[in-house]
């Protein structure tokens, strides 16, 4: 008669000597990876002012769409979310796909940047940046695409100076903060923004990402480095883990006033939407982005829910407006299969039928 009590101990220890075999495998793979992928598409820098860079990609096709298109990423993370892997870039994707496409890289603030306001980064940076951008290819408007924060900058942008945006679009963008959803919302409400601003200057990278990280714990602090366990001995796959791990812990630094003014005036307030926000000595209204807009959104998004997205559709003067909406999260967006299927060749298409 059979031990059955002997066949589950066999069992037990078969699985923990298959335990050690992939933890000694997955020590050899992590002392030999290369995970250095990111931020590879080859691009030029074209334009500099202070911190902020502006790179130009090099056209991978002969004849790239004739109207450039300006990349304005958020303040609170780095760029190369978008350039994550050089198999699957979403900028690679799209030049790939016939776009002339430049990118502004915000850098690393420090302390002598504590007073750069809202003005100077949407007055001052991008507004040199477009100008860089239709001297250089003698136009008078180009494309701008703006991402998360940078999508609320791009329809700020494109709301004062209307004559320079040939279309617009937007990707993950609060432009509505007086939302029930989105845990961020509500800490942003009751958030004592100038005691912080006061007490550090310049807000720390590590101040931001641990707030970003408690957004959702277990998810982001927990289970994928439990789930990473059954991948330690594949080589790709903690490959893309490491990068991603490196993107997430590369949090700049925000400007103090830019920060503090960014918090009160949208997210407690909520001047965007409502006609109020003033930059500078001008008041911002949306009604004034006529250009034709597509706006995408991230159905899972957990930094920025759909409903603080969709009404920029309403807000807009644009005849030609188009809200995009794909079962994704925020990062997803960027990194995930329907990223390289469905969201970069919609952008792509969507931009090139309006560039001719």
């Amino acid at each position: 008669m059979e031990n059955k009590g002997n066949m589950g101990q066999g069992s037990f220890f078969d699985e923990i000597a298959q335990m050690q075999e992939k933890m000694i495998k997955g020590a050899e793979v992590l002392m030999n990876i290369n995970f250095e992928g990111s931020d590879k598409t080859e691009k030029t820098l074209v334009y500099q002012e202070d911190k902020m860079r502006l790179f130009h990609y090099k056209a991978t096709v002969k004849k790239p769409c004739k109207i450039p298109a300006l990349i304005v990423y958020a303040l609170v993370n780095r760029h190369y979310m978008m350039d994550i892997d050089e198999e699957k870039s979403f900028i690679k994707k799209l030049i790939d796909s016939g776009l002339d496409l430049y990118l502004i890289d915000w850098g690393y603030p420090t302390a002598e940047d504590r007073y750069l306001t809202l003005e100077d980064y949407i007055e001052g940076y991008i507004n040199n940046a477009v100008d860089y951008i239709r001297k250089e290819h003698k136009i008078e408007k180009i494309n701008l695409i703006g991402v998360c924060q940078g999508g609320t900058f791009s329809a700020i942008y494109a709301a004062l100076h209307p004559d320079k945006i040939k279309n617009l679009v937007t990707m993950v963008t609060p432009v509505d903060f007086d939302v029930e959803d989105g845990l961020l919302i509500k800490w942003s409400k009751s958030m004592n923004v100038d005691n912080i601003v006061d007490t550090y200057g310049v807000i720390p990278g590590s101040f931001m990402n641990y707030g970003f990280l408690l957004l959702k714990p277990y998810g982001l602090m927990v289970d994928k480095y439990i789930g990473v366990i059954d991948k330690l001995d594949d080589p790709e796959s903690m490959a893309n883990f490491l990068r991603m791990e490196k993107w997430i812990f590369d949090s700049p630094a925000q400007a103090g006033e830019a920060f503090r003014q960014f918090i009160k005036d949208c997210y407690q307030e909520n001047k965007l939407i409502k006609g109020e926000l003033v930059i500078g000595n001008n008041t911002v209204n949306l009604k004034n982005i006529t250009m034709p807009l597509l706006n995408m959104l991230a159905l899972y998004d957990h930094l920025v829910p759909p409903s603080a997205t969709r009404p920029l559709n309403d807000a807009v003067g644009s005849v030609d407006k188009e809200l995009m909406e794909y079962p994704v999260g925020h990062i997803g967006m960027y990194v995930s299969s329907r990223a390289q299927k469905e969201v970069a060749p919609k952008l792509s298409t969507w931009l090139q039928e309006r560039s001719k």
